[in-house]
Protein backbone atom coordinates (compact mmCIF):
# COMPACT_ATOMS: atom_id res chain seq x y z
CA UNK A 1 0.00 0.00 0.00
CA UNK A 2 1.77 3.18 1.24
CA UNK A 3 5.46 0.93 1.05
CA UNK A 4 6.14 0.08 -2.74
CA UNK A 5 7.72 -3.58 -2.71
CA UNK A 6 11.41 -3.80 -2.75
CA UNK A 7 14.08 -6.77 -3.19
CA UNK A 8 16.00 -4.55 -0.62
CA UNK A 9 15.01 -1.27 1.50
CA UNK A 10 17.50 2.03 0.61
CA UNK A 11 19.69 3.49 3.21
CA UNK A 12 17.60 5.76 5.26
CA UNK A 13 14.44 4.18 5.33
CA UNK A 14 12.54 3.76 8.36
CA UNK A 15 11.50 0.09 8.29
CA UNK A 16 9.45 -2.71 10.92
CA UNK A 17 11.10 -6.00 12.10
CA UNK A 18 10.73 -8.99 13.81
CA UNK A 19 13.79 -9.99 15.95
CA UNK A 20 14.43 -13.54 14.82
CA UNK A 21 17.61 -14.22 17.07
CA UNK A 22 19.38 -12.55 20.05
CA UNK A 23 23.11 -13.29 19.82
CA UNK A 24 25.49 -12.12 22.27
CA UNK A 25 26.77 -9.11 19.46
CA UNK A 26 23.47 -8.47 18.32
CA UNK A 27 20.23 -9.90 16.69
CA UNK A 28 19.09 -11.45 13.37
CA UNK A 29 15.80 -9.68 12.54
CA UNK A 30 13.20 -10.43 9.57
CA UNK A 31 11.84 -7.57 7.67
CA UNK A 32 7.73 -7.29 7.56
CA UNK A 33 7.05 -5.17 4.19
CA UNK A 34 10.60 -6.81 1.97
CA UNK A 35 9.14 -10.21 1.97
CA UNK A 36 10.89 -11.40 5.42
CA UNK A 37 14.77 -11.13 4.33
CA UNK A 38 16.81 -10.67 7.09
CA UNK A 39 18.71 -8.01 8.16
CA UNK A 40 21.53 -7.36 10.88
CA UNK A 41 20.90 -5.11 14.33
CA UNK A 42 24.76 -4.85 15.68
CA UNK A 43 24.80 -4.35 19.42
CA UNK A 44 25.95 -1.20 18.87
CA UNK A 45 23.26 -0.07 17.45
CA UNK A 46 20.61 -1.17 19.44
CA UNK A 47 21.45 1.79 22.44
CA UNK A 48 24.03 4.18 23.45
CA UNK A 49 26.36 3.35 25.95
CA UNK A 50 27.07 -0.16 27.55
CA UNK A 51 24.61 -2.93 27.02
CA UNK A 52 24.92 -5.91 29.72
CA UNK A 53 21.65 -7.70 28.79
CA UNK A 54 20.66 -7.34 24.96
CA UNK A 55 17.34 -8.95 25.93
CA UNK A 56 16.27 -5.65 27.71
CA UNK A 57 15.57 -3.96 24.15
CA UNK A 58 15.14 -6.96 22.02
CA UNK A 59 13.43 -10.02 22.60
CA UNK A 60 12.85 -12.80 19.86
CA UNK A 61 9.29 -12.51 17.85
CA UNK A 62 9.06 -8.83 19.21
CA UNK A 63 7.94 -5.98 16.69
CA UNK A 64 10.51 -3.39 16.26
CA UNK A 65 10.65 0.37 14.48
CA UNK A 66 14.53 0.32 12.61
CA UNK A 67 16.57 2.35 10.44
CA UNK A 68 18.39 0.93 7.49
CA UNK A 69 22.13 2.50 8.13
CA UNK A 70 24.17 -0.21 5.71
CA UNK A 71 23.14 -1.53 2.86
CA UNK A 72 25.13 -4.31 0.27
CA UNK A 73 23.35 -5.18 -2.46
CA UNK A 74 25.69 -7.66 -4.20
CA UNK A 75 25.78 -9.63 -0.64
CA UNK A 76 22.04 -8.49 0.14
CA UNK A 77 22.89 -7.68 3.69
CA UNK A 78 21.14 -4.85 5.55
CA UNK A 79 22.46 -3.49 8.65
CA UNK A 80 20.17 -1.48 10.95
CA UNK A 81 19.79 0.77 13.95
CA UNK A 82 17.32 1.01 16.77
CA UNK A 83 18.97 4.23 18.39
CA UNK A 84 19.39 5.78 15.80
CA UNK A 85 15.09 6.00 14.83
CA UNK A 86 13.76 9.27 16.25
CA UNK A 87 10.54 9.75 18.47
CA UNK A 88 8.37 11.15 15.62
CA UNK A 89 9.96 8.89 12.79
CA UNK A 90 8.85 5.62 15.30
CA UNK A 91 5.42 7.48 15.66
CA UNK A 92 4.92 7.90 11.70
CA UNK A 93 5.82 4.39 10.80
CA UNK A 94 3.44 3.14 13.33
CA UNK A 95 0.71 5.44 11.90
CA UNK A 96 1.64 4.08 8.34
CA UNK A 97 1.39 0.61 9.29
CA UNK A 98 -1.55 1.08 11.18
CA UNK A 99 -2.78 2.83 7.85
CA UNK A 100 -1.63 -0.01 5.82
CA UNK A 101 -3.20 -2.94 8.06
CA UNK A 102 -6.54 -0.81 7.82
CA UNK A 103 -6.26 -0.42 3.85
CA UNK A 104 -6.22 -4.22 3.77
CA UNK A 105 -8.95 -4.77 6.16
CA UNK A 106 -10.65 -2.87 4.31
CA UNK A 107 -9.79 -4.42 0.94
CA UNK A 108 -10.99 -7.29 2.39
CA UNK A 109 -14.48 -6.00 2.94
CA UNK A 110 -15.02 -5.23 -0.70
CA UNK A 111 -13.65 -8.09 -1.68
CA UNK A 112 -15.70 -10.24 -0.01
CA UNK A 113 -18.82 -8.08 -0.30
CA UNK A 114 -18.46 -7.87 -4.23
CA UNK A 115 -17.93 -11.15 -4.52
CA UNK A 116 -14.34 -10.41 -6.58
CA UNK A 117 -11.67 -12.55 -7.57
CA UNK A 118 -8.48 -11.56 -6.19
CA UNK A 119 -7.33 -10.55 -9.73
CA UNK A 120 -10.39 -8.18 -9.87
CA UNK A 121 -9.85 -7.29 -6.88
CA UNK A 122 -5.94 -6.04 -8.00
CA UNK A 123 -7.57 -4.55 -11.12
CA UNK A 124 -9.59 -2.09 -8.91
CA UNK A 125 -7.01 -1.62 -6.42
CA UNK A 126 -4.88 -0.58 -9.66
CA UNK A 127 -7.09 1.85 -10.94
CA UNK A 128 -7.40 3.85 -7.81
CA UNK A 129 -3.72 3.87 -6.81
CA UNK A 130 -3.88 5.70 -10.22
CA UNK A 131 -4.91 8.86 -8.28
CA UNK A 132 -4.44 7.90 -4.69
CA UNK A 133 -0.70 6.35 -4.65
CA UNK A 134 -1.23 5.71 -0.65
CA UNK A 135 -5.01 4.19 -0.86
CA UNK A 136 -5.57 5.42 2.86
CA UNK A 137 -5.96 8.55 1.78
CA UNK A 138 -8.83 7.70 -0.75
CA UNK A 139 -10.81 6.32 2.04
CA UNK A 140 -10.31 8.78 4.15
CA UNK A 141 -11.30 11.76 1.43
CA UNK A 142 -14.63 9.25 0.68
CA UNK A 143 -15.05 9.26 4.76
CA UNK A 144 -14.54 12.85 5.34
CA UNK A 145 -16.37 14.66 1.85
CA UNK A 146 -18.49 11.23 1.11
CA UNK A 147 -17.82 8.82 -2.07
CA UNK A 148 -19.13 11.72 -4.28
CA UNK A 149 -15.80 13.34 -3.56
CA UNK A 150 -13.90 10.62 -5.64
CA UNK A 151 -17.08 10.09 -8.29
CA UNK A 152 -14.81 10.63 -10.86
CA UNK A 153 -13.00 7.10 -10.74
CA UNK A 154 -14.59 4.88 -13.06
CA UNK A 155 -15.91 2.05 -10.58
CA UNK A 156 -18.71 0.20 -10.54
CA UNK A 157 -21.94 1.41 -8.91
CA UNK A 158 -21.04 -2.04 -5.98
CA UNK A 159 -17.77 -1.02 -5.74
CA UNK A 160 -18.63 2.41 -5.26
CA UNK A 161 -21.11 1.66 -2.97
CA UNK A 162 -18.77 -0.87 -0.54
CA UNK A 163 -15.76 2.32 -0.50
CA UNK A 164 -18.63 4.15 1.26
CA UNK A 165 -19.03 1.82 3.58
CA UNK A 166 -16.58 1.13 4.71
CA UNK A 167 -15.14 4.44 4.49
CA UNK A 168 -17.16 5.54 7.38
CA UNK A 169 -15.14 3.51 9.37
CA UNK A 170 -12.33 5.51 9.89
CA UNK A 171 -12.14 8.28 12.64
CA UNK A 172 -12.41 11.67 11.42
CA UNK A 173 -10.28 14.39 13.53
CA UNK A 174 -12.05 17.09 14.16
CA UNK A 175 -11.48 20.52 16.01
CA UNK A 176 -13.95 22.71 17.90
CA UNK A 177 -13.57 26.67 18.61
CA UNK A 178 -16.16 28.32 20.42
CA UNK A 179 -17.08 31.20 22.78
CA UNK A 180 -19.97 33.19 24.36
CA UNK A 181 -21.95 35.94 22.59
CA UNK A 182 -23.76 38.65 24.28
CA UNK A 183 -26.42 39.92 22.43
CA UNK A 184 -28.91 42.83 23.03
CA UNK A 185 -31.40 44.60 21.25
CA UNK A 186 -33.81 47.28 22.69
CA UNK A 187 -36.38 47.49 19.40
CA UNK A 188 -39.59 46.23 20.13
CA UNK A 189 -38.77 43.40 17.70
CA UNK A 190 -35.78 42.87 19.16
CA UNK A 191 -35.96 39.22 19.95
CA UNK A 192 -37.21 38.53 16.03
CA UNK A 193 -34.13 40.33 14.77
CA UNK A 194 -31.22 38.20 17.38
CA UNK A 195 -32.96 35.25 16.00
CA UNK A 196 -33.19 35.93 12.05
CA UNK A 197 -29.41 37.54 12.46
CA UNK A 198 -28.48 34.28 14.37
CA UNK A 199 -30.44 31.95 11.62
CA UNK A 200 -28.52 33.75 8.58
CA UNK A 201 -25.57 33.23 10.48
CA UNK A 202 -26.13 29.53 11.08
CA UNK A 203 -26.24 28.84 7.36
CA UNK A 204 -22.58 29.66 6.14
CA UNK A 205 -21.12 27.58 3.89
CA UNK A 206 -17.55 27.48 5.13
CA UNK A 207 -17.37 23.38 5.11
CA UNK A 208 -17.60 23.79 9.06
CA UNK A 209 -20.29 22.53 11.29
CA UNK A 210 -21.58 25.67 13.50
CA UNK A 211 -23.96 25.27 16.13
CA UNK A 212 -25.64 28.47 18.73
CA UNK A 213 -27.42 27.25 21.44
CA UNK A 214 -28.87 29.66 23.62
CA UNK A 215 -28.03 29.92 27.46
CA UNK A 216 -29.80 32.93 29.15
CA UNK A 217 -30.60 36.24 27.83
CA UNK A 218 -27.88 38.14 26.73
CA UNK A 219 -26.36 34.91 26.17
CA UNK A 220 -25.58 32.47 23.28
CA UNK A 221 -22.69 29.54 22.41
CA UNK A 222 -21.28 29.48 19.62
CA UNK A 223 -19.41 25.87 18.55
CA UNK A 224 -18.08 26.16 15.36
CA UNK A 225 -16.21 22.12 14.12
CA UNK A 226 -14.23 21.88 11.27
CA UNK A 227 -11.40 19.04 10.38
CA UNK A 228 -8.66 21.58 11.37
CA UNK A 229 -8.29 24.74 13.00
CA UNK A 230 -7.41 26.75 10.30
CA UNK A 231 -10.63 26.05 8.75
CA UNK A 232 -12.54 26.07 12.11
CA UNK A 233 -10.82 29.81 12.80
CA UNK A 234 -11.79 30.93 9.40
CA UNK A 235 -15.43 29.90 9.94
CA UNK A 236 -15.59 31.09 13.58
CA UNK A 237 -14.63 34.70 12.68
CA UNK A 238 -16.91 34.75 9.85
CA UNK A 239 -20.02 34.13 11.73
CA UNK A 240 -19.02 36.15 14.90
CA UNK A 241 -18.33 39.27 12.08
CA UNK A 242 -21.73 38.61 10.36
CA UNK A 243 -23.47 38.60 13.55
CA UNK A 244 -21.74 41.57 14.77
CA UNK A 245 -22.89 43.55 11.52
CA UNK A 246 -25.96 42.35 11.70
CA UNK A 247 -27.19 42.79 15.47
CA UNK A 248 -25.33 46.31 15.03
CA UNK A 249 -27.27 47.52 11.99
CA UNK A 250 -30.41 47.40 14.19
CA UNK A 251 -28.78 49.37 16.98
CA UNK A 252 -28.06 46.31 18.84
CA UNK A 253 -24.67 45.54 20.93
CA UNK A 254 -22.30 42.74 20.84
CA UNK A 255 -19.40 41.56 22.40
CA UNK A 256 -17.87 37.78 21.69
CA UNK A 257 -15.49 35.96 24.17
CA UNK A 258 -13.64 33.31 23.58
CA UNK A 259 -13.77 29.70 25.53
CA UNK A 260 -10.87 27.00 25.17
CA UNK A 261 -10.63 25.25 21.85
CA UNK A 262 -10.86 21.25 22.18
CA UNK A 263 -9.72 18.07 19.66
CA UNK A 264 -11.59 15.26 19.19
CA UNK A 265 -13.04 12.72 16.36
CA UNK A 266 -15.74 12.75 14.62
CA UNK A 267 -17.56 8.91 14.41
Amino acid sequence: MTTEMHELPDEGDIVIATIKEVMPHGAYVMLDEYGGITGFLHISEIATGWIRNIERYVKPKQKAVLKVIRVNRARAEVDLSLKQVGGEEKKQKLVEIKKDEKVKAFLEIIKEKCKLSNEQLKKYVDILSEKYPVLYDLFEVAGKKGVKAIEDISLPQEIMAAIEEVSSKIPIPTVEVRGIMEITCRKPNGIEIIKETLTNADESKSGADISITYIGAPKYRLMVNAENFKVAEKALNAVVQKIQEGVEKHGGTFKFVREESKKGVKS
